[in-house]
């Protein structure tokens, strides 16, 4: 589904922001993407989603190059920041419909996903608000609601948990696995490591802007927690 091939990043001055970066994302999986602040997480999801240009090598999101065909990518992708930016003088369901017309999403479809999640993340009398009346909680759930009215294939996240209440938390959780078993693929960074052990069935570390270990969770842990292994990854690498 998402397959990154030698991306290079380099910025103002010349640092490389992210350095011949490789990894394969399939169907069905729930990716962790890990690494310090400044490791080359976000630079990375911005090139997938097409929000940042690169110097070097190509992704590919079902086939499709970012470069070469970006709205074909974009129709089956969605992508949530780690800071959502909405337009705050909406409502939440105009924001809703705003993006339901994005996607040409029809009637029917998108009434019933939008009761399905905004009643899962309890928000639905709060649907006839203006978004800045929202606390930072709110809004990610309404960004994370937006994500899913055109039922993308790949869904790409940074940093989906912060702001997120626990019961909030564990209901994203089940929907991301509800969403692999029917075949969508999940790649998201975060610093929760206890998260990314439990839910992720596939890992990747990255360490100025280096691929340092990728691979299944069991294998790249193996007998130690994922924490153990970050950090002594991170300190020795």
């Amino acid at each position: 589904m998402l397959t990154i091939s030698n991306f290079t990043k380099i910025y103002k001055g010349g640092k490389k922001a992210v350095d011949n970066l490789s990894l394969t994302v399939e169907d069905g999986d729930i990716f962790g993407f890990i690494g310090h602040n400044g490791a080359g997480k976000t630079t990375t999801i911005k090139a997938v989603v097409g929000v940042m240009d690169f110097d070097k090598g190509d992704i590919a999101i079902n086939g499709l190059s970012v470069r070469k065909d970006p709205m074909g990518c974009k129709r089956m992708t969605a992508y949530i920041p780690d800071n959502p930016d909405l337009y705050e003088h909406l409502t939440g369901i105009q924001y809703l419909n705003f993006i339901g017309d994005v996607f040409s999403v029809g009637k029917e479809e998108r009434e019933q996903r939008i009761r399905q999640y905004a009643d899962a993340f309890e928000i639905t009398r709060n649907l006839g608000d203006t978004i800045n009346s929202y606390s930072h909680g709110m809004k990610q759930k309404l960004a994370i609601i937006s994500a899913l009215i055109h039922a993308p294939k790949l869904l790409v996240l940074d940093e989906p948990f912060v702001g997120l209440d626990p019961k909030a938390a564990h209901t994203l959780k089940g929907i991301m696995h509800e969403l692999c078993q029917q075949g969508v693929s999940i790649f998201f960074s975060t610093h929760v490591l206890d998260v990314a052990e439990k839910l992720c069935n596939k890992i990747a570390i990255i360490k100025d802007g280096r691929l340092i270990s990728c691979g299944r969770t069991e294998e790249v842990k193996g007998d130690n927690s994922l924490e153990d292994v970050f950090m002594e990854l991170i300190d020795h690498d």
